[in-house]
């Protein structure tokens, strides 16, 4: 008889308390195809996560809609952990100001931990005859409607950061968008485009190779990630800074307890030498958040920057 009180104390424990997080696979969800900035930093992050939260860490691409496909599909999934996402300023916060859905980010995800933060590379194909940051300012004035700028796509932040650029510069120049960062850096490699704000990714390669020029970089000071590149303040305009980041979500409703395992996790990874290394090389600086609250309070702060370069850049809910 005794041996059947204690199972049944077994049972209604287990009920009560179920099986510790994780106890099976993760998907880390990515909005993007492999090979992106996104991809590099969920699959540099998958192998340090693995190891310490005991589990395999499936990395799932799935493109489309400016990453609002991979997105939705998160926060619509069950709330227990087992599916997150890494985002970007434009899945979260921007691309909601520029589709007419029911599907509201900052509502249905829950913030975890930024994981990444880089400078955008202000860069100009050589032929262009500029030098320096205030060289391009002179020549637009000079010129105006002349210059072309390129970017991943309208509302992307390559978009934006140049419509900041072009507000506290005073001058006007031309946004011709392109499906994604590539095709983007051939128009501008190929003169077609005359500046881009380039994720570092996509443009060290060809600052390295001295196919394109690099003016400046949107955080106010310089950074060792983008070794000899004068930062905003140094280039002549101080009031400008900006930066684009990568971070992780779960589904509104995720208990708080998975979402503070993930989020001490994650900090640990963020802190691992290799990490820092490989995110360096990419121009990305591996950097979290204290605490998911702190997370949650820095995007409701960066959501207001977006949201006016979304109405600056005048482009339209579709």
């Amino acid at each position: 008889m005794r041996w059947l009180v204690l199972l049944a104390v077994l049972l209604h424990s287990n009920l009560v308390f179920p099986q510790a997080w994780p106890a099976r696979p993760l998907r880390l969800v990515v909005g993007f195809a492999p090979g992106g900035a996104a991809d590099f930093v969920a699959r540099s992050l998958a192998e340090p996560l693995t190891r310490s939260l005991g589990q395999s860490i499936v990395v799932d691409n799935r493109p489309g809609a400016g990453s609002s496909i991979a997105a939705e599909f998160v926060a619509k999934g069950a709330p227990d952990g087992y599916t997150f996402l890494i985002a970007s300023p434009s899945s979260i916060l921007v691309n909601p100001l520029l589709t007419k859905t029911a599907f509201q980010p900052m509502k249905e995800l829950v913030a975890v931990s930024k994981v990444s933060s880089s400078p955008l590379v202000a860069a100009v194909n050589p032929s262009l005859g500029v030098s320096t940051l205030q060289e391009l300012i002179a020549y637009a004035k000079a010129n105006p409607g002349k210059l072309n700028f390129g970017s991943s796509g309208s509302g992307s932040a390559p978009h934006l950061a140049a419509v900041l650029f072009q507000r506290l510069a005073g001058i006007e120049m031309v946004h011709i968008p392109y499906k994604g960062g590539g095709p983007s850096m051939m128009s501008l490699l190929a003169g077609d485009t005359q500046i881009s704000f380039a994720t570092p990714p996509s443009a060290l390669p060809q600052l390295q190779a001295g196919r394109l020029r690099a003016l400046a970089i949107t955080s106010r000071e310089r950074s060792p990630l983008v070794p000899g590149v004068p930062g905003m303040a140094e280039a002549g305009l101080p009031e400008y800074e900006i930066s684009f980041w990568y971070g992780f979500f779960l589904p509104a409703g995720t208990p708080a307890a998975v979402v503070k395992r993930l989020h001490e996790e994650t900090g640990r990874a963020l802190a691992l030498p290799e990490v820092v290394r490989n995110f360096a090389r990419e121009g990305t600086e591996a950097v979290g958040s204290k605490s998911p609250e702190e997370y949650a309070a820095f995007l409701a702060g960066d959501a207001k920057l977006w949201a006016r370069l979304v109405k600056d850049s005048g482009v339209k809910a579709d």
